[in-house]
């Protein structure tokens, strides 16, 4: 298990003076993280949000989709996912995603007895190949679900899990020090996604504070890293035999809190509510040309 010894740089410009190269860094990494990443100046933002809206306002619409519904997710999820401010919104430099203990009727006359929010830049931004990267507060308990992940958009005409699917990061409640990162595509999907784990050490939980969970996605490679540290390298080789590596199209992005579902199961008496993940950003980078 790797040690979590700092947050990753929040600056990734490289400043020279008098021949020395100076990091400038926000807090200071481990020189072991540096040693298993890429050079960071090559990287180039295209995109982002850092959620510096006012108070309470909603997500910007130019970015963002709130996906509404409760019909389980395909993964026996308990929660409905509305388009309401009460679930998603704006405070202080963070997006906040509220899980809710209510009673809910949607549009579609589905009841549920908890609410929350599904974010997507489907249809809004997509990219082939970069560094995918959020700088997140997760919520904790049984039954709850954060994620932050990416969808081939062509997941319309080729459907999934033939489109691809890139988790960069979930959680289950009951595992508190514990985040997750796995590739699901056509036969390794599910439960039989190729999948890696990172945990805190001493007990700490990831919901005590801002943790940095990043992909690095190029041409028959993705890298997952969280607080700067490489924890799983991917390459066609870990695919099942005769399986296709359908990493080659641009994919979009998600933000949710689920509540329940197959894999975390269902709250309980020790479950509080409300819950919220705090996103203080998202940020997309490619490869600058040299």
């Amino acid at each position: 298990m790797k040690m979590d010894r700092g947050t990753f740089i929040r600056n990734l410009s490289v400043v020279l003076v008098g021949g020395l190269m100076i990091l400038a860094l926000k807090p200071v990494r481990p020189e072991s993280a540096i040693a298993q990443t890429t050079n960071q100046s090559d990287w180039k933002l295209v995109w982002g949000d850092e959620f510096n809206g006012r108070d309470h306002a909603p997500v910007d619409a130019t970015r963002w989709t709130a996906e509404v519904g409760g019909n389980g997710w395909g993964n026996q999820e308990l929660e409905y996912y509305t388009n309401r401010v009460d679930n998603a919104y704006q405070t202080q430099g963070s997006l906040v995603i509220k899980a809710l203990r209510e009673k809910y009727t949607g549009a579609d006359q589905v009841t549920r007895d908890y609410t929350s929010a599904r974010l997507t830049t489907s249809k809004k931004f997509s990219a082939k190949y970069g560094r995918f990267e959020a700088r997140i507060k997760i919520p904790y308990g049984q039954g709850l679900w954060p994620a932050f992940w990416l969808l081939g958009d062509n997941i319309d005409s080729t459907h999934w899990p033939a489109s691809g699917e890139i988790d960069i990061m979930e959680n289950i409640g009951r595992e508190p020090a514990i985040i997750h990162g796995t590739i699901h595509g056509p036969g390794y999907s599910g439960d039989k996604g190729p999948t890696a784990s990172y945990a805190l050490p001493n007990s700490q939980r990831f919901a005590d504070s801002f943790h940095i969970f990043a992909i690095e996605w190029e041409p028959n490679v993705i890298r997952f890293y969280c607080d700067g540290i490489l924890y799983k390298t991917r390459t066609p080789a870990d695919l099942p035999e005769g399986t296709k590596w359908v990493y080659d199209h641009p994919f979009f992005i998600i933000l949710n809190v689920a509540v329940g579902g197959g894999w975390p199961g269902s709250p309980d008496a020790t479950t509080e509510f409300p819950q919220t993940m705090l996103v203080d950003y998202v940020r997309v980078y490619q490869r600058g040309k040299r």
